[in-house]
């Protein structure tokens, strides 16, 4: 188990990396006590039984520079390959503005493989790999030092397994045909859009039944306040208020610190000075909001003229598709989309790319009336009429 903590042996590592076809990568991270997740240890692997596999130790090697990972991230010749990668590219995209390319997440080539929704690298390794995970570091702070043997074990074992499984997921796409469709879902993971949130759109994540402009306001400049103290400080958006306190604040909307003094939802975390000032500054903003500028909720979906009956077909359409496919309902469609397509709307994800072909195309068929739904036992056939 070798361990890496100088940039001298960091890049020859990743030298070697880049005459591979691929490299498995994983991270431990910890995200409980700040905005920005801590990064805390890689761990990399080389193909084959016998290929390196270390660990990369950036809080022990507290000088190290990560560029030549973020090097072999940019080498085109080498596949990075991840397990549910969306985490681990929030790190590097933040810490340095990078993707790995070409990518390889084997979460979401198991989903079109057959193996379900969101599967988990345990399950994984036990249909794929053959083997077992020991569970036993599971839970492990991974900042403090020094790790025992059994948590670098632990941790190496998140990309040794990999290799087999993600061969073995490599060789079904190519079977399959399905590489497409795997391309199309990484190219969400490796746009920025995905990881950058804007402070002036926080309000749009809280969930509210009130839809009046003025309160929406208030909630807006204090979700903003929130998100922008909380990137700025590195401190979760929990510690400065949670959403039941945000809420709370556009309702009440107190004046001063005595007022504020009065709530009952926010913490003692958001009472200290400067919070507490962004806070009633936020207020006084959503207050002085004119009318024409006061966010609006979107109401489009609740006004949609659903037809029932061909929602239901649609969700009948839908189990067929993905039963015949082996590939998660949710996956290709979620309830809002077969509900969208049959109010008449078209400008939906499961009508677009690979989800058209595998499903969307009938299912604008059955809207059409071109296509009828039989039944045979347990199985559900297309007729074309």
């Amino acid at each position: 188990m070798r361990t890496i903590t100088t940039t001298e042996d960091l890049a020859a590592f990743c030298q070697a990396a880049k005459a591979a076809p691929y490299v498995t990568i994983d991270t431990e991270f910890l995200r409980e006590r700040t905005y920005w997740s801590k990064l805390c240890l890689i761990q990399m692997a080389l193909p084959g039984k016998t290929g390196e596999a270390v660990l990369i130790d950036p809080i022990e090697g507290e000088g190290m520079s990560l560029e030549p990972l973020y090097d072999l991230f940019r080498h085109k010749g080498t596949v990075k390959v991840f397990h549910a990668a969306r985490q681990d590219l929030e790190i590097f995209f933040v810490e340095g503005n990078v993707f790995p390319d070409p990518l390889f997440d084997t979460q979401i080539a198991a989903m079109v493989c057959g193996f379900g929704e969101q599967v988990g690298y345990e399950t994984l390794v036990r249909k794929i790999a053959k083997e077992n995970l020991d569970k036993t570091s599971r839970f492990t702070d991974w900042s403090r030092r020094p790790l025992s043997n059994a948590q670098k074990e632990y941790a190496l074992a998140d990309v040794t397994h990999l290799r087999v499984i993600y061969e073995w997921l490599a060789a079904q796409l190519e079977k399959n045909g399905r590489a497409r469709w795997v391309a199309e879902e990484l190219g969400v993971l490796t746009d920025p859009e995905t990881y950058t949130v804007r402070p002036v759109e926080a309000w749009q994540r809280i969930k509210t039944r009130t839809t009046s402009g003025r309160f929406l306001a208030l909630v807006k400049e204090l979700a903003q306040f929130r998100e922008d103290y909380a990137q700025r400080n590195n401190v979760p958006r929990s510690r400065v208020m949670k959403d039941d306190a945000l809420l709370e604040l556009a309702s009440t909307r107190p004046q001063s610190t005595e007022e504020l003094g009065r709530s009952r939802l926010l913490m003692r975390e958001g009472r200290k000075p400067e919070i507490a000032e962004g806070i009633l500054a936020a207020i006084k903003a959503g207050m002085e909001t004119r009318p024409e500028d006061m966010p609006r909720v979107d109401s489009s979906k609740e006004q949609l003229q659903v037809n029932p009956a061909l929602a239901d077909l649609l969700r009948v359409l839908l189990k067929a598709k993905s039963e015949s496919l082996g590939v998660a309902p949710r996956l290709i469609a979620s309830s809002s989309d077969l509900d969208a397509i049959a109010a008449g709307q078209r400008e939906v994800d499961a009508l677009n790319g690979w989800r058209h072909e595998a499903f969307g195309e009938d299912a604008l068929r059955l809207c059409r009336g071109e296509i009828a739904l039989s039944a045979k036992g347990s199985e559900v056939r297309v007729v074309r009429l």
